[in-house]
C-alpha cells in the first residue's frame, strides 16, 4: 500500500479531512490572526510579545474597554509552560484567549480557566480559518497594579493630569501607581489605560521618557530595536 493511500485512509479513520491534517506553526497563525481580530472585534490595536512577569504574552489586543491577552498554541507547541503562562496572563489582562491549532482543540477546555476564551485555527483550502469556540469573560483575578505597570512613566503622568492629581515627579513609578489606584475609580481608569495604549507612539514616547529622566537627573535611555507590532 502506497504512502498516499495510507495517509488518506488514516485521515478517513480519524474523521479528519486530508487537507486538515497539515501542521500549523506559529508563523502560519500569527499574521492571519491579526486580520481575524480586526474583522471580529472592530477597533483594536495589536502589540506583539509583551513582557508580563516571567513570561511573554504572544499578543496583546487593545480594545476601547479592555486589554486582552492571547496565547498561541500551534500544532507544533506543547502545554509544558502553559500553566505558568496562565498565571501571568491572569495578573495583567482584563480578558484572555487561547488560540489553538487543531491538535489542541479537543483538550484546551481542560487546560485553561473557564473565563478564558478559546479560538481554534484550521487550514482550509489554502487559507487559515478561525472559529471562536468560546468568548472570553472578564478576568476576576486581574491585578490592577500589574496592569498599570504596562504603561510607561509619561503615560502615567498623562493619567495623573486627566484626574487632576499631583505630579509626584520625585517618586518611584510604583508609588505613582499606588497613588493612581487610590484616587481613580476602576471604571474610569480602565478606559484611560486603553486609550493610552491606543495612542502609544514608540518614537515619541522615547523622547518623552528621556526628557523626564533628564529633568529628574537620570541618564537617558538608549533606543532599542523593538519587536514589530501592528497597529490596526
Amino acid at each position: 500500500m502506497g504512502a498516499e493511500t495510507m495517509s488518506k485512509e488514516r485521515a478517513a479513520k480519524e474523521d479528519v479531512p486530508e487537507e486538515k491534517a497539515a501542521v500549523l506553526h506559529d508563523r502560519d497563525i500569527r499574521e492571519p490572526l491579526f486580520d481575524f481580530l480586526e474583522e471580529t472585534y472592530g477597533k483594536v490595536r495589536i502589540l506583539e510579545e509583551k513582557r508580563m512577569g516571567s513570561s511573554r504574552a504572544d499578543i496583546v489586543m487593545i480594545t476601547p474597554e479592555a486589554v486582552v491577552g492571547l496565547e498561541i498554541k500551534s500544532d507544533a507547541d506543547t502545554y509544558a509552560r502553559l500553566q505558568s503562562q496562565i498565571q501571568d496572563y491572569e495578573k495583567y489582562y482584563d480578558r484572555n484567549y487561547a488560540v489553538v491549532g487543531t491538535r489542541h482543540a479537543l483538550h484546551i477546555r481542560e487546560r485553561v480557566p473557564e473565563h478564558w476564551g478559546i479560538i481554534t485555527v484550521e487550514p482550509e483550502e489554502g487559507k487559515t480559518d478561525f472559529y471562536v469556540l468560546r468568548e472570553a469573560k472578564n478576568n476576576p483575578n486581574v491585578d490592577w497594579k500589574k496592569k498599570l505597570s504596562i504603561l510607561w512613566r509619561p503615560e502615567l503622568v498623562h493619567i495623573q493630569e486627566l484626574n487632576a492629581m499631583p505630579a509626584y515627579k520625585r517618586n518611584s513609578k510604583e508609588l505613582v501607581i499606588d497613588k493612581i489606584l487610590a484616587k481613580v475609580p476602576r471604571e474610569l481608569l480602565g478606559p484611560q489605560i486603553c486609550e493610552e495604549l491606543f495612542e502609544r507612539d514608540y518614537d515619541r514616547i522615547l523622547e518623552q521618557i528621556n526628557a523626564y529622566r533628564q529633568e529628574n537627573g537620570m541618564k537617558k535611555r538608549r533606543r532599542r530595536k523593538r519587536r514589530r507590532y501592528k497597529a490596526i
